[in-house]
């Protein structure tokens, strides 16, 4: 392998007599360059721009939550209660209580999701760290802190005593409602809004925050019925394992989500925009290397006597074609490596420096993986393996 690699070295550094060959070579190298340089700053980006979006949801997902696996209701004793408490990986927990409910302010009326929370919620989530305007929960008063979204859809600030927001839940039984039983058919509270939060667009439209036993009274709860139990973990816990010990307490009556399954749709899309761009520039990168295919073979037509000549000397068919593929694997890995190395130093600029700047005050995300770095360069020699293979068979024609 030395004498064609020592060849292969020799066709690919000096000088043919021919300048047409020579620029084929550089626009050859270049888009190796261009194809990694691209490849990786997209990959990038987009790993920023995952990392960014689900930022949004570690502020209110916890790292595992246990819901009912039948109807609405989990019920959990004080036995089950101290059973948690001594798994070690859990740090902390709070019980929740969620239900569907009708905002109204003044005139104006909206759907909403309300969720009663006890004391140990800010342990849990950092909820409180996205209020944007007044405070987070209290217990001197039925305080609610709405999402910026629903304090828009009607027009509502905190403190408001002279307008109190009303929530109401339809009580349960048959029959529709009607103007006459209007009244009648739904359990109503009055609250002050202390705070607005933002999270996202899709939070900020959906999310009412009380205490406890506000909403457990709305809804008219009993003391050990709960909507689900959100967990926070030890950073070194293992998500299996307290998963299993978990499901053992609540003998099969709950199902426990992990934060990546609460948020399958958003990660599902992520995932899927990730693979379908990878594919996109998988393809401009495999057309940029055609161009290694061209400058292989026109450098085979241009070396045909000096072909002729090795064969003459002792070279094998096989030891020329190699000459010709690994001249196309230097190539390819050459302008590979420089174009990987140069967006890399450029991803480092825009996390250290903010070089593109989204909004006045808003980075453009993105994210150095050591996984992105393998995928350019599997893509990369992949491709050029292939590449080269192909061009160098030609070599044996220029024997003929």
């Amino acid at each position: 392998m030395k004498f064609p690699l020592y060849i292969a070295k020799r066709y690919l550094f000096t000088k043919s007599k021919s300048n047409a060959i020579n620029i084929i070579t550089i626009i050859a190298a270049i888009g190796v360059f261009a194809g990694a340089f691209s490849l990786f700053i997209v990959l990038s980006g987009f790993s920023g721009l995952r990392d960014f979006s689900l930022s949004f949801s570690n502020e209110f997902d916890p790292d595992l939550k246990a819901i009912p696996s039948q109807g609405k209701v989990l019920n959990i004793s004080e036995e089950q209660l101290a059973e948690i408490q001594q798994i070690p990986e859990i740090l902390e927990f709070s019980k929740i209580v969620e239900e569907r409910v009708i905002l109204s302010y003044k005139s104006k009326t909206n759907p909403a999701y309300i969720k009663g929370v006890d004391e140990s919620y800010g342990r849990v989530n950092q909820i409180d760290s996205a209020i944007v305007f007044g405070t987070w929960l209290t217990k001197s008063e039925p305080q609610v802190v709405i999402g910026n979204g629903l304090s828009r859809l009607l027009d509502i600030g905190t403190f408001n005593y002279q307008n109190l927001l009303k929530i109401m839940v339809p009580k349960p039984g048959k029959g529709a409602i009607t103007m006459t039983n209007l009244q009648d058919a739904f359990t109503s509270r009055q609250t002050i809004v202390s705070g607005i939060y933002s999270v996202n667009e899709e939070l900020d439209d959906k999310y009412v925050f009380t205490n406890i036993n506000l909403a457990k009274d709305l809804l008219n709860l009993k003391e050990d019925e709960f909507s689900a139990v959100e967990f926070k973990l030890a950073p070194e816990a293992s998500l299996d394992d307290v998963t299993d010990q978990i499901n053992s307490i609540f003998e099969g009556k709950a199902i426990v989500k992990t934060r990546a399954e609460l948020n399958d749709a958003l990660n599902k899309m992520l995932n899927s925009e990730n693979l379908f761009v990878y594919l996109i520039f998988t393809l401009v990168l495999t057309i940029a290397l055609f161009n290694v295919v061209g400058s292989i073979i026109v450098m085979i037509l241009d070396k045909r006597e000096n072909i002729k000549t090795l064969h003459s000397l002792g070279a094998t068919p096989n030891q020329i074609k190699n000459i010709f593929f690994l001249q196309g694997m230097l190539m390819t890995g050459l302008g590979g490596i420089i174009g990987l190395l140069v967006a890399i130093v450029l991803i480092a600029l825009q996390m250290n420096y903010d070089l593109v700047m989204i909004t006045p005050n808003l980075p453009y995300p993105v994210q150095m993986k050591v996984q992105n770095i393998f995928i350019v360069l599997v893509t990369i020699f992949t491709l050029g393996l292939i590449a080269s293979y192909i061009a160098a068979g030609r070599s044996k024609k220029a024997l003929n």
